[in-house]
């Protein structure tokens, strides 16, 4: 924020950059915007409120970009705080010539509109060529997003062969359930809410003999979030697998595996019919809301992309930040945690291709994960 006043309250006489007072030194930061305001008359405590406007972080971070404007400034013989537009955007442009990313450039001209005196009662950034000037910069700095999650679906598979998740007798609830969640949203590529929307009633979750494939009905008072998309989730479970002894054992990866497993073992703590409830105290036994599902999601992937890279997750159980913080820049919540899933066919364009080549209708989404599978084994 700029100090509405004119360059000649700034600065008298030689038109010198006084240095502030050591009263401006004090724990607010933004030394010069102190000193605009101070400058303007107004008390200490009105300052402190002004400035209390940004948190402290961003404080920091003006001050730091301002210095280096000063800096700047201070070599090409101008006077940072009432410097004309021209210079301003001159420093702009060497940002971008350096190749700065926008919201870098973003944040230089936040600094200096704080600082800087302004032009005719408004800031810096409101000057109507800083204003074109900025428009233009966005274009020739496109920002590029990613619109698929970078994380490798069959490292996450690998992982889930692994310590905590197996063996799956003897994994805990929350990796139980972890996996589960996961394993089922990947076979069926559901939004969040329609897995949300699952029951472990009689009329809604039903397995065949054996446990050869599953049957999921959402409950019967659930409201899709696009009509008619609501469809039964049928999966079939994975073929037994030869080991190295030659002997036959269920695929690590079944989805009907894992969850009939699930059901078992959470009869004794559920409250509720609903198929996902929480484990933790004070809400054992509780249904989990999209939200925490989602989170469930997305430390499930988290954990087996750890485990796969190390070895095991295991010893990571004192909370999912670090966890989350192992796979920061190759995948972000945001992707999981609006409270829908985004479809798993979109994860892997393999998974895409196999799933498009399929005709079996419902019974077929099981081959998402088995394109996983190919994939794992074929790597």
């Amino acid at each position: 924020m700029a100090a509405p006043t004119t360059q000649g309250q700034i600065v008298s006489g030689g038109g010198g950059d006084p240095s502030p007072t050591p009263r401006a030194r004090g724990t607010m930061g933004l030394t010069r915007e102190w000193y605009n305001l101070n400058t303007v008359g107004l008390p200490q405590k009105v300052i402190n409120t002004i400035q209390s406007a940004r948190a402290s972080s961003t404080r920091s971070l003006y001050d730091c970009k301002w210095r280096v404007f000063e800096e700047w400034c201070l070599q090409e013989g101008h006077i940072s705080f009432q410097c004309p537009v021209g210079v301003i955007l001159s420093f702009l442009q060497d940002l971008i010539d350096k190749h700065r990313a926008f919201s870098t450039i973003k944040v230089y001209l936040a600094a200096i509109a704080a600082c800087h005196v302004g032009f005719e009662g408004k800031t810096a950034s409101q000057h109507p060529l800083v204003c074109r000037f900025m428009k233009g910069a966005r274009r020739l700095l496109p920002v590029s997003r990613s619109l698929v999650p970078l994380w490798d679906l069959a490292v996450v598979l690998n992982g889930l062969r692994m310590t905590p998740f197996e063996p799956l007798e003897e994994a805990d609830m929350k990796h139980l359930s972890l996996k589960t969640v996961l394993l089922l949203a990947l076979a069926s590529a559901k939004w969040v809410s329609d897995i949300h929307a699952l029951s472990v009633h009689s009329s809604c979750t039903q397995f065949s003999p054996g446990q050869t494939r599953v049957l999921l009905k959402p409950n019967s008072a659930f409201t899709p979030k696009v009509v008619d998309s609501c469809t039964p989730i049928d999966i079939e479970a994975f073929p037994p697998q030869l080991v190295s002894s030659g002997e036959q054992q269920q695929d690590l990866l079944c989805p009907v595996r894992a969850l009939h497993t699930y059901m078992d073992r959470s009869k004794e703590l559920r409250l509720n019919d609903q198929l996902f409830v929480s484990w933790a105290n004070p809400h054992k036994g509780k249904p989990v809301t999209k939200e925490r599902l989602s989170h469930w999601i997305v430390e499930a992937i988290a954990l087996a992309e750890f485990a796969s890279t190390f070895g095991s997750a295991g010893s990571l159980d004192s909370g999912p930040g670090y966890i989350l913080g192992f796979v920061q820049g190759c995948f972000h919540p945001r992707h999981l945690c609006s409270g829908e899933l985004v479809l798993a066919a979109h994860f892997c364009p393999l998974l895409q291709a196999r799933r498009l080549r399929s005709k079996r209708g419902p019974s077929s989404a099981g081959h998402l994960v088995e394109s996983g599978l190919y994939l794992l084994n074929s790597g």
